[in-house]
């Protein structure tokens, strides 16, 4: 009877293939089966492999043209752009740009986790922005401290960059006469840039909420403040306040020597709102503080 059971068993059940058994630890992918994708991971990975694709074919046009440029420039006898190689001798020591910038970076306080993190990629920028001029300003991170050093550890040798990294306040290391505090809220407007002086933007991302900040704090403190001459040039539909980085690289571009008018017009972002008054013919800037910082 046993036999029968068994034997009506086998006909009810007919012989499959097993399943490999998969061991504990062992993913499907090693036992040779291909972990099953949904429609919208298989629609990202196709979308990520077609932009993967042509990235690298954008790139490689960008890269052709380029040496087709340089071909054209040595033929035309036009002097192309510093190299790599040129820039790592254009230092702050021996630039004839002798103007000092500082980033007061003191407001830990006033931002959160994810604004300190924008604040520092800004300060990246800057500092890449100085490194590649052929005449780097006199840059410092002043009060780097707190939470915002915690973030500037995450990039690997910022020690050694090329710029005056301090937990110092920046009034403990210039004279206080040297000193204007750039602010988008005051009544003074920089006419032009002066070596013996000592331009401060405030390292604040506050998007707003800390209005008038820098400019208090100036006041408070006896501190010279300025506004960059924007409002001479340009009409603009939003607050004349800018990002640190774009502050930095209007004062770059002016002590190079662009006027401030075209300054602006080539840094100051077109979502801003940006219309070119026509009627002035002056040459001078509108100072910002950074965009976030008041």
């Amino acid at each position: 009877m046993e036999s029968n059971a068994l034997n009506i068993d086998e006909k009810l059940e007919p012989n499959l293939p097993k399943k490999p058994r998969i061991e504990e630890g062992c993913s499907a992918e090693e036992h040779g089966e291909k972990p099953s994708m949904s429609k919208s991971q298989l629609k990202k990975l196709k979308k990520k492999e077609y932009w993967e694709k042509n990235k690298r074919l954008k790139r490689a046009k960008e890269k052709a043209a380029a040496k087709e440029k340089r071909k054209a420039d040595r033929v035309n006898g036009v002097a192309g752009p510093p190299r790599r190689k040129e820039l790592k001798n254009n230092s702050m020591a021996s630039s004839k740009c002798k103007t000092s910038v500082v980033v007061d970076l003191s407001f830990d306080d006033k931002m959160d986790k994810r604004s300190i993190e924008k604040c520092v990629k800004q300060l990246l920028r800057t500092y890449s922005l100085n490194r590649r001029a052929e005449n780097p300003m006199q840059l410092y991170f002043t009060s780097l401290s707190g939470e915002s050093l915690s973030e500037m550890k995450k990039h690997q040798g910022y020690q050694n960059w090329d710029v005056k990294i301090t937990d110092t306040r920046y009034n403990e290391m210039f004279e206080k006469e040297k000193i204007v505090y750039l602010s988008s809220e005051s009544e003074n407007v920089l006419e032009k840039l002066e070596d013996d002086k000592v331009y401060v933007i405030g390292g604040l991302v506050d998007h707003n909420a800390h209005k008038g900040l820098c400019h208090n704090l100036a006041v408070q403190n006896g501190i010279n403040h300025a506004q960059l001459p924007i409002g001479e040039y340009l009409h603009m539909k939003s607050r004349k306040v800018l990002t640190i980085d774009h502050v930095f690289e209007i004062l770059l571009e002016v002590s190079a020597g662009a006027s401030w008018k075209d300054a602006f017009l080539k840094i100051i972002p077109k979502r801003k709102g940006v219309e070119e008054k026509n009627d002035i013919s002056k040459d001078n800037p509108d100072c910002v503080s950074n965009e976030d910082s008041s």
